[in-house]
This record gives structure tokens, C-alpha cells and sequence, in this order.
């Protein structure tokens, strides 16, 4: 009598066997394709989103501003700025609302060096925002040299500026617009509330990982 020889099975084999018949799938089968992915956008009046987004982003701790127009900004900032060391992008709109011409405010940074040493000496960064997303209080960063990442990051407090008509529903409505952002930009950042995190005990601390303090100046009219 000719014995029959025994195959091993492996633990990862007996894993994945065990996974391909929860799945009702042989060896070797493929699975099928996925189906394309769906974006669900809502349809709301967009004059809401400015409301929706304030109501996110304080919920998270961050604190928001109405500037009716750009020159309304500055007067609305000019309490948390008054004795701080700032240092702001190069976006264009900053530049309209006219806080690159304070005395206080360094910009203009070409070179990646200087840019950091002025953001690790500064008390506040502030930048503009290609979007914001009104459902989450999130602000979208598409690296540049008009919006360094440093600004929004480094300094213990950031302040964006941004006009309402830069304002989103969702991520979905924003990758509708930005399908493959890998190929404008070499970084997206998300910024949703300050920065938080905690330890094995669960106690929430914030300013680790970033600012721990920022600010939303939403512009009506620009």
C-alpha cells in the first residue's frame, strides 16, 4: 500500500483560505473589479455653507470671524495680532486684505531656510485656503511657493483667510474638483481644528503636532 503524501498547510494559508471561503472564492479565483467610486454631494444653497462651516470648525475649538469685505479684516485682527511676532504666506489674497504690509508681518519668503526659521520664531502663522469644506470646519492646503506647508504648521497659532467663494460642501465636492490632486500639487493638507492628540490615558492635549490655537477669518465680499 502506497502511503499518500500530506501537503502542509502554512498558518498565512490556512488565514487566507479560511478569508477566500468567507468570501465564497476559490484558490486562485480573482476577485471581481470594483465598482467606480460614487460622490455624493449634497444639493443645499450654498449661501449656507458659511454657517455650516463656522458651526463645524468652533465645535472642533476654533474660532471664526465674519469680515464683510476685505478691508474689514484687518480691524478684525487687529487685537490678536497687536505684539506678535507674524509671519504670512504669499498668497495673493492676504496681500489684498493688506496684512503683508503690516510692520510686524514677515512674507515674501522665497528661500525654504529662512521661511523656517522666521515660522519657528513666530507667534502666529497666517495663510489664505485654496478651499474650506463647510460640513467638517476643514481648511485644504495645496502646497505652493504662493502657501508654504511651514506657515500653517510650525507657529503656535494659525490664522487662515479666506473668501466665501472658496467654500466647499465636502471632500466629495472637493475631489469632484480635484480628482487626482498628486498631479497639481505636491501636498494636500486637510486642517480640521487645532492640532490634538492623546495618550494611552485618553487626556487630550493640543499644540503637539502643530498649532494649537487657530482662527478662521471667512471674507464676505472679496
Amino acid at each position: 500500500m502506497v502511503g499518500r503524501e500530506v501537503q502542509q498547510v502554512t498558518p498565512r494559508e490556512a488565514i487566507l483560505g479560511k478569508i477566500r471561503t468567507e468570501l465564497g472564492r476559490a484558490a486562485g479565483q480573482h476577485p471581481a473589479p470594483l465598482a467606480a467610486p460614487a460622490l455624493r454631494i449634497p444639493l443645499s444653497d450654498r449661501n449656507l455653507y458659511k454657517d455650516l462651516f463656522v458651526q463645524s470648525f468652533e465645535k472642533l475649538g476654533g474660532k471664526a470671524i465674519i469680515a464683510r469685505n476685505t478691508s474689514y479684516v484687518l480691524p478684525a485682527l487687529s487685537t490678536l495680532l497687536e505684539g506678535k511676532r507674524v509671519v504670512a504666506s504669499n498668497a495673493p489674497f492676504l496681500r489684498s486684505c493688506g496684512i503683508t504690509d503690516l510692520p510686524q508681518v514677515q512674507s515674501g519668503f522665497t528661500d525654504r531656510e529662512l521661511l523656517r526659521e522666521a515660522c519657528a520664531a513666530a507667534d502666529i502663522g497666517i495663510t489664505s485656503a485654496d478651499y474650506a469644506l463647510a460640513a467638517t470646519g476643514t481648511f485644504v492646503m495645496l502646497a505652493s511657493p504662493r502657501e508654504a506647508r511651514l506657515i500653517s504648521l510650525l507657529p503656535p497659532t494659525h490664522i487662515a483667510v479666506i473668501p466665501r467663494s472658496r467654500m466647499l460642501a465636502s471632500l466629495d465636492e472637493l475631489l469632484s474638483i480635484l480628482p487626482k490632486p498628486a498631479e497639481q500639487t505636491s501636498s494636500m493638507v486637510l486642517i480640521t481644528g487645532p492640532s490634538r492628540t492623546a495618550d494611552i490615558e485618553q487626556i487630550l492635549v493640543r499644540g503637539v503636532h502643530g498649532p494649537g490655537e487657530i482662527h478662521a477669518v471667512i471674507v464676505e465680499e472679496s
